[in-house]
């Protein structure tokens, strides 16, 4: 179910972004890269109340029995600023239109910082932690280097790799699309992992057709490394504020040993001129997504808090 009435496209991408690079959100969400992206997925939609954007989506990670809940991400400032008196007539317009529509009001995936700012506007607000959907964050200048024991062992594999086989790293363009694509079905079918998690897959492989004929048109920073001139890894990323890459997607052959510190690490040499820190996204909640996460050192996690009228 779609709550407002606008939907997230290319079309509006200059008036959203007025909205998502309004203020250092920090959170790899609030990007129009990432809401294009996953906007079918997650039935993102948009619509304005009062002095603030409201964007809307479900989540794949809280389904009670099957049932898509709705949320909405905090509202969205233009002017950097918030006013405390104008934010909580926004958040009760829109708790207003979900229970028209017979929805229970959340806000969802709302970073630390802007929590806080609401606690203000909205004190009768009850947040609760959502572990899963912290963002990790990384210097980039680090995931270059892989400097140190803590990156020894992945410093290890590049050096295999780059040692072992002849490849080339190239911008992913759209022009590349049919490629990318069958890239991506061979990879999902060589993966063994639980039916919910093959699930997110194919729906990640869904949304990625129309990303990959849409590189340019949306602003995505993307790259492929091509072994006997096939694609063998693929990562694609946008701009999140001011200092930030998120990098969505990241995807290589394992058959190919080293080639995922390569595709990392050659990510990060392409978009280090515009990005101090990449922002990796979250682990869902998955335990190995988690481990490896946590194995390239990050320099701090971005928390995340689920809002809701006590």
């Amino acid at each position: 179910m779609s709550m407002f009435n606008n939907e997230i496209s290319i079309d509006n991408r200059e008036f959203l972004e007025q909205y998502l690079n309004g203020y250092e959100y920090k959170t790899s969400g609030l990007s129009f890269s990432a809401q294009y992206m996953w906007r079918d997925i997650n039935k993102f939609s948009w619509d304005m109340m009062g002095e603030y954007m409201c964007i809307s989506g479900i989540s794949h990670l809280e389904l009670e029995d099957g049932i898509e809940l709705p949320f909405m991400f905090p509202p969205l400032t233009a002017t950097g600023e918030y006013d405390k008196d104008a934010l909580r007539e926004t958040i009760y317009k829109a708790k207003e239109h979900f229970e028209k529509k017979g929805q229970p009001f959340s806000l969802r995936l709302v970073p630390f910082h802007v929590m806080e700012i609401i606690k203000e506007a909205v004190p009768e607000m009850h947040f609760i932690d959502d572990r899963p959907n912290y963002d990790y964050i990384y210097l980039t200048q680090e995931l270059i280097d892989l400097k140190g024991k803590a990156f020894h062992s992945k410093k290890n594999h590049l050096n295999y790799f780059k040692k072992t086989y002849e490849y080339e790293y190239v911008e992913l363009t759209s022009g590349m699309a049919d490629d990318a694509m069958r890239f991506i079905s061979d990879f999902n079918k060589r993966k063994e992992v639980p039916a919910h998690e093959m699930e997110m897959l194919k729906m990640e492989e869904q949304a990625m057709e129309d990303v990959f004929k849409n590189i340019e048109a949306v602003g995505y920073s993307a790259g492929a490394i091509l072994i006997d001139g096939n694609i063998e890894a693929l990562a694609i990323g946008g701009k999140l504020g001011k200092k930030t890459i998120t990098e969505h997607v990241e995807k290589a052959n394992v058959e190919f040993r080293g080639l995922y510190q390569a595709i990392n690490n050659e990510f990060c040499r392409n978009v280090a001129a515009k990005a101090k820190y990449i922002n990796r996204e979250e682990d869902m909640g998955i335990p190995n997504l988690r481990k490896a996460k946590l194995s390239y050192k990050p320099v701090k996690l971005i928390e995340k808090y689920i809002g809701v009228f006590k």
